[in-house]
């Protein structure tokens, strides 16, 4: 059994569990961390960089998705320099894709327009990359559409941890890496794919959309991956 840690997490006393992240028992005491790549019921990876925390004693910032508890550890979630590396991160999202809010089938319904409104960006300041990135449209009832993918792999971890097909994975290295299914085939020749949804359902973009959606329709439900490793939990 995992020994009880005492903390500190903007001047409030907290305790969690030593096997607990930082951001894990931030929530649960209601102290809000934002996040994009990490999602309840999937694994943690760190990979928006979003949820940097400041700890005492430590130089480098540390991802509050990634980071277990320690006793006597003292933590801040909000100050200038994380506002700072937290909307540098979402601008170089928008700068690496090709996003164009308004004709996105989930304009009003997506994450990464959330965190920029949160965090009061109204323009970008770095260059756009305006990279060449396809469509693919050939699933009889998804469509992926790479050019508003920022990389989060909650479709890759959903797809191998839940569904257990791992259909989706990543190619390539830097800003070069791209979400491809199998071996880089055509989604729709997927002899892996399930057509469960639930990629699509997780995705915080527009990336994946069930076909036929308009501009602002396409809303996520994604609370059944809590249900589902609760069930899991309950059967082990």
């Amino acid at each position: 059994m995992s020994r009880v840690a005492t903390l500190k997490i903007n001047g409030q006393d907290v305790s969690g569990r030593e096997d607990e992240t930082i951001l894990e028992v931030a929530r649960e005491n209601g102290i809000p961390i934002p996040t994009l790549c990490q999602i309840e019921g999937l694994s943690n990876v760190g990979a928006c960089r979003l949820c940097l925390v400041e700890v005492t004693g430590i130089s480098k910032l540390l991802p509050a998705c990634t980071t277990r508890v320690a006793e006597g550890m003292e933590v801040r979630t909000e100050s200038d320099r994380l506002t700072h590396y937290r909307r540098m991160a979402v601008e170089m999202l928008f700068a690496e894709g090709n996003h164009i809010c308004s004709v996105c089938v989930s304009n009003g319904h997506c994450e990464l327009q959330g965190m920029a409104v949160a965090l009061g960006i109204d323009h970008i300041h770095l260059p756009y990359l305006a990279p060449r990135r396809g469509v693919d449209a050939s699933h009889e009832r998804f469509t992926f559409d790479a050019n508003r993918c920022i990389l989060c792999t909650r479709c890759v971890r959903v797809c191998d941890e839940i569904e257990g097909a791992h259909t989706w994975d990543v190619m390539g290295r830097g800003v070069g890496s791209v979400v491809i299914t199998d071996l880089n085939e055509r989604w729709g020749d997927s002899p892996t794919c399930t057509s469960c949804g639930k990629c699509v359902q997780t995705c915080p973009t527009g990336a994946l959309f069930i076909k036929g959606s308009a501009v602002g329709e396409m809303t996520k439900r994604n609370t059944f991956l809590t249900y589902i490793a609760q069930m899991r939990g309950n059967l082990k």
